[in-house]
């Protein structure tokens, strides 16, 4: 079997990639690989032959942008919920490293060193992301995110949900 990493969109799209928290009008909402700032999530487009925010057809842009939102407002909740010291979130739509269009959103909290709590992510070193690997430990934040999303979206002319063909961690 392949891993489901090395095509992260088709293998949302054929139902194979772990990390899905909800399908939504754009793509795909996804739990990190990594949680050194727990609730960590991503957007991956569902269209896997875009590379850019520009890439795509106005309308599909505002409904990524929205869905990129509609993440941040969930992770922001629940965040909040699990952790008093969370502070806010941070967004970002890189695409230096992987060719497809996924935007980053970032959990902010008041314990992060003091040095890396006014930079962008970005500056933690490689070492600090992999110390924290995705895991069972983190099912309840998990599964708290995928319920604050089809909240959220219950109300959009498309509602999020969970995939039929959903693997789970």
């Amino acid at each position: 079997m392949d891993d489901w990493r090395t095509d992260r969109i088709r293998s949302a799209l054929r139902g194979r990639n772990p990390t899905v928290l909800a399908r939504l009008s754009s793509g795909f909402a996804v739990i990190g690989d990594t949680q050194f700032l727990p609730g960590y999530c991503l957007l991956l487009s569902d269209d896997p032959t875009a590379d850019r925010l520009a890439d795509l057809p106005r309308a599909k842009r505002l409904a990524f942008l929205a869905d990129m939102d509609l993440i941040g407002e969930a992770v922001q909740a629940v965040c909040a919920r699990h952790d008093p010291a969370f502070r806010r979130v941070n967004y970002s739509v890189l695409g230096n490293l992987d060719p497809i269009l996924h935007a980053h959103i970032h959990p902010r909290y008041d314990w992060e060193p003091a040095p890396l709590l006014r930079g962008p992510v970005s500056h933690y070193p490689p070492e600090t992301a992999r110390a924290v690997p995705l895991g069972p430990a983190h099912d309840p934040l998990r599964a708290d995110l995928t319920a604050e999303i089809l909240r959220l979206s219950a109300d959009y002319d498309e509602p999020a949900r969970i995939p039929e063909d959903f693997p789970g961690l």
